[in-house]
């Protein structure tokens, strides 16, 4: 396989096809515009700025366009951002496609299903199983197709499924250690507690923020479609109210998005599972970038931290 974007040291030249992933077009000192492009590919993202772009170039190198890029890596306050000697966008005759250039979860979707439907067949508490079953068979394809989020933590193809299978497997260690948890409820909080952002994001590939998602956002849609998955399944136990919470609560506090603090305990081990596992995904991501003996760039998500990467790691 080809080097990827983010396998490249600084100063080194680099003649790649990439998938423009954002396209945002800016107005330089100069008065000049200019676009501001994230690029992809499997490894990963890159930003680069394209100088002096006229009207063509704009339509020309949209989200979703395949470009060929010969250029330089250079440091720019701390960041590796790419500069553009030449660009093109890509031809038939290039014979490249969108799915080479798409970061995918370490898992098959197969996989992820299976794991997903044992452990909804470990539930014994009719009420959860069912409301919980419903609504994966419901949004089935795009759970399993679309990233956790647009930026910071598992943002890939099918980053929601796996993120949700990871912490499924926390909950199940941490449930074991601590018998009294209802791992019922703490099972079903972990896959319906994101499941929103199948309606609040726009898909899997440049990834964006809907009208729903821009003015309810995932929690409220999630809690929506507990109440409505409830009403067709003619369940009225205090179930519902107890998933309604723990999607409510999931992000902690109301300065993170929750509505609600978690006042259940499952609840609150379910904020802390969330929170290991997208922190994990963000530090293992940024630190598979630098070599042992190196710091990584600031990770914004982490108080803008820069993590070291001991020299004795390999």
């Amino acid at each position: 396989m080809e080097k990827g974007i983010l396998h490249f040291e600084v100063g080194e030249q680099m003649d790649l096809f990439l998938l423009v992933k954002s396209s945002v077009k800016g107005i330089a000192s100069n008065g000049k515009p200019f676009l501001t492009l994230i690029l992809q590919d499997q490894s990963g993202e890159m930003e680069a700025k394209l100088w002096d772009a006229s009207e063509e170039d704009i339509k020309a190198y949209g989200p979703e366009s395949i470009v060929r890029i010969n250029g330089e890596i250079q440091s720019y306050r701390g960041r590796n951002q790419l500069k553009i000697r030449h660009i093109r966008p890509s031809t038939p005759m290039d014979a490249v496609n969108l799915s080479d250039f798409l970061e995918v979860a370490p898992l098959s979707k197969d996989e992820m299903t299976g794991r997903l439907t044992q452990y909804i067949f470990d539930m014994k508490n009719p009420n959860i199983q069912r409301i919980t079953r419903y609504l994966i068979k419901k949004h089935q394809q795009a759970f399993l197709e679309y990233p956790a989020a647009t930026k910071n933590h598992h943002e890939f193809v099918s980053g929601l499924a796996y993120h949700v299978v990871s912490m499924l497997d926390l909950a199940k260690s941490i449930a074991n250690l601590y018998p009294t948890l209802d791992k019922d409820l703490l099972y079903a909080g972990v896959i319906l507690h994101d499941m929103g952002k199948v309606v609040e994001l726009s898909g899997p590939i440049s990834t964006s923020y809907t009208l729903e998602g821009n003015l309810l956002g995932h929690i409220t849609i999630m809690v929506n479609e507990i109440g409505k998955a409830a009403e067709e399944l003619d369940i009225t136990g205090e179930e519902v109210l107890m998933l309604q919470h723990m999607v409510l609560s999931h992000h902690g506090k109301a300065e993170w998005g929750s509505p609600k603090p978690p006042l259940i305990k499952e609840a609150e081990i379910l904020h802390y599972i969330d929170n290991l596992d997208a922190k994990m995904n963000m530090l293992d991501r940024a630190l598979e970038r630098v070599k042992p003996g190196e710091f990584t760039e600031r990770v914004f998500a982490l108080e803008n931290r820069s993590f070291y990467k001991p020299s004795f790691h390999k």
